[in-house]
């Protein structure tokens, strides 16, 4: 059982990039999907697909790289179920001067900080990706 599911798929991505895979498999949920999206879109990995499985669904990543250098060069988890992090629409964090993206969990869905402040919408920061 894991406590912090999003903290588990980051953990996977890292893991998977440090030692250089392809791809990498994880349990799936909506949350974890939103994320992959926004993943694909931010083009930190090549793609994503959801494989159906009788116990439990799975989400492969197709993760990428230029040359020998991954793409995703690192992942940080912020709120975590023990400390929510919050922030407001005027409050959402750039990641390394804009090289990086924030996860913004919103009342309009998970999106990224870029896309949230466009909004006006603050939110739940999940992770930061550079």
């Amino acid at each position: 059982m894991v406590n912090d599911p999003i903290a588990d798929m980051l953990t996977r991505i890292r893991n998977a990039v440090m030692v250089g895979h392809e791809s990498v498999l994880m349990p799936h949920s909506s949350v974890k999907g939103a994320i992959a999206k926004i993943l694909k879109e931010q083009d930190f990995i090549e793609d994503y697909e959801v494989v159906k499985n009788k116990p439990a669904d799975m989400i492969r990543l197709q993760l990428k790289y230029v040359g020998k250098q991954p793409a995703v060069l690192g992942l940080e988890r912020v709120s975590r179920p023990g400390l929510r992090v919050y922030a407001g629409k005027t409050e959402i964090p750039r990641v390394y001067g804009g090289l990086g993206v924030a996860v913004v969990s919103t009342s309009k869905g998970i999106m990224t900080g870029q896309q949230a402040w466009h909004m006006k919408l603050g939110g739940e920061i999940l992770c930061y990706v550079w």
